[in-house]
């Protein structure tokens, strides 16, 4: 095997192939533009010794005036308070710029950790990503989070 196939995680694009002005796609992290937002698809384990990797394409997310953000953990097998400081960092720099951060998670551990973390009213996370045709939903500040504990 080669040294690049170790570098390369199934199902990401392969290195050097990512848009202008977003970061290439990693192990742990690939961003991809759809209807109007950035993507970052997430996978693997987050946690102290991969956070950064993830802080790479939340960093360029959030870089834009309003930038629209939607970050996919679906993929994700295991995420620490590393990963939740990664996420809320991400979210107060897309608000400081008139964004938004939302997350996207079927999974209940995630539900579990989010609720019990007490950023589950931050982060109600979509079931799936909106068609490319749709903006995400937004929800008020005021608003209850929709999502019902499963």
């Amino acid at each position: 095997m080669s040294p690049e196939f170790h570098d390369q995680a199934p199902g990401l694009p392969e290195r050097g192939t990512a848009e202008p002005g977003v970061p290439t796609a990693n192990p742990y992290a690939h961003s991809y533009p759809s209807g109007g937002f950035t993507v970052v698809e997430v996978r693997g384990e987050i946690d102290m010794a991969t956070a950064d990797a993830l802080t790479e394409h939340l960093d360029a997310a959030t870089s834009a005036p309003a930038p629209r953000v939607l970050v996919d953990l679906r993929r994700v097998a295991f995420i620490d308070c590393s990963g939740l400081r990664v996420l809320c960092r991400a979210d107060r720099r897309a608000k400081e710029r008139g964004g938004s951060l939302r997350l996207v998670s079927d999974q209940p551990r995630i539900h579990r950790l989010l609720r019990a973390s007490g950023l589950l009213n931050r982060f109600p996370p979509l079931p799936t990503l909106p068609s490319p045709s749709l903006p995400p939903p937004s929800r008020p500040e005021s608003e209850p989070p929709s999502f019902a504990p499963r």
